[in-house]
Order: structure tokens, then sequence, then C-alpha cells
């Protein structure tokens, strides 16, 4: 698997741009077509919403464009649209969304801001944070299948409230943790991989659990890695194992 690439300088102020984009534009269009739900996945070149309403519809980033696509592999219909110089408030008519209706994923909601403003995203940087989504993504499906049928692992989705991937899986008879990676936040500026135990056990070398909800591994750290996606499913597994005991 190819190494992460290094994050350009503009790395922190798209993915915030994106993330108004995925809350307000991607997120909205899932919830306002009849799926009443704001779990997007990760997709081809970024994220997007799964099939929704009747018309088998999607919604989409992929690098620097939003994407409306409707029907199946051998109908669809699509519009791109180049996301830097974009509005809010013009993506919205691509996507069909309603901005003025009520839309809360959570306390970590990000402000809808001036509609008419011009977004600003570097492809560069966006396709840095599809290319993080990816292998977080792939280090996951690894875990899945090693965990087993026991762990009863719920579905990846990328929240778009704290804008990460994740998942979460039985550790241990009445402990679940969620496993996922950030794109970087408040904790961290830098993307990071976490393992967050439900409970407040923290079995084994308490040197693991670097962080108050259980434990991180940096973007430069698997960055360094040959295989990324191999260190990262060990360093979810080795979270995991912690329980086996």
């Amino acid at each position: 698997m190819a190494s992460l690439a290094e994050l350009p300088a503009s790395f922190a102020d798209t993915r915030d741009s994106l993330q108004r984009v995925a809350v307000h534009i991607v997120a909205r269009a899932r919830n306002q077509g009849g799926a009443h739900s704001i779990g997007l996945r990760v997709t081809p070149g970024g994220f997007g919403t799964p099939d929704f309403g009747p018309d088998v519809s999607r919604v989409r980033v992929s690098g620097g464009l939003l994407l409306s696509e409707v029907g199946g592999p051998d109908t669809v219909t699509s519009v791109a649209t180049e996301i830097d110089g974009a509005t809010l408030a013009s993506l919205a008519r691509v996507a069909g969304v309603d901005l003025a209706a009520d839309l809360d994923v959570g306390h970590d909601t990000p402000s809808i801001g001036d509609i008419d403003e011009p977004l600003r995203i570097d492809v560069a940087a966006a396709r840095a944070l599809a290319g993080w989504y990816a292998k977080t993504n792939a280090a996951l499906d690894h875990v899945v299948a090693a965990a087993g049928t026991d762990a009863a692992p719920t579905l990846v989705q990328l929240w778009p409230e704290h804008f990460d991937a994740a998942l979460d899986l039985a550790v241990a008879p009445d402990i679940r943790a969620n496993l996922g990676g950030s794109p970087g936040d408040g904790f961290s500026a830098e993307p990071y991989l976490y393992v967050g135990p439900w409970t407040a056990d923290r079995p084994g070398d308490p040197g693991f659990w670097n962080a108050p909800f259980g434990a991180v591994l940096g973007y430069a750290a698997l960055a360094a890695e040959p295989d990324p996606v191999a260190a990262a499913a060990s360093f979810f597994l080795e979270g995991i194992g912690r329980f086996a005991g």
C-alpha cells in the first residue's frame, strides 16, 4: 500500500471547508432525501452518501468536485461542480438541499456561516484527506476480518460532526470500543487514529493509553511506516488485544 503523502500547508483550511460541505450539503442531502440519517461513507476520492431516495441518488465529494448522481450503474446521470470558488448556496442548488431547514449533527456541528461566501479549498489537500480516509477504511476492514463475528462490528461511517471515519465493536463481554481515524480537530492538529473504549478500562501497559479517551497514533508516526494500512491495523488490533486477557 502506498505511503501517506506529506500534508500540504493548506490541509487544515481545506479540511475545515470540506467539513462544512460534508455537514451542510452532503449530510443534508441524505437527511432531506428521506433517510433521516446523517451518516456518510468513505467513497472513491473522498466521502459521500450511500444510495438514498426512490431515484437512487448519491451526493459525494471526490477531490475538488461535488458530484450529484442519480440512478444505477447503467443509467446514472451526474452533475459535477468545482468546490473551490463555489458557495454553499450554489452547491445546495446542485445537491437539491434546503439550507434553511434545521440540521443538528451534534455539539461540534460547524456553523453554516455565510452561504454566499466563496469556499476555498486546495485540491492537493482534498486528495490528501481522501487518502487518509481510504487508508483508515482499509485498516478497519482488516480489523473487522481479524476480529471475527463475536465482535459484532458496526458499519464504517463518516460522521460529519467530527469528520472521522469510524466503527465500534465488542472488545470483551459487555465492553465495546470506537476505532477510527480523525482528520484533525481540537484535540490534535494532525490527523490521528484512535481506540476509544466505552468504559474506563485501560488494560496492559498504561503507556499505550496516551489520550484522555483512549489511545491515539498520529499522522507523522504512521507516515513513517512503509505500509501505513498494515501499521494502522496493527495499532487497532493492539488496542483490541489488550482486552483479551
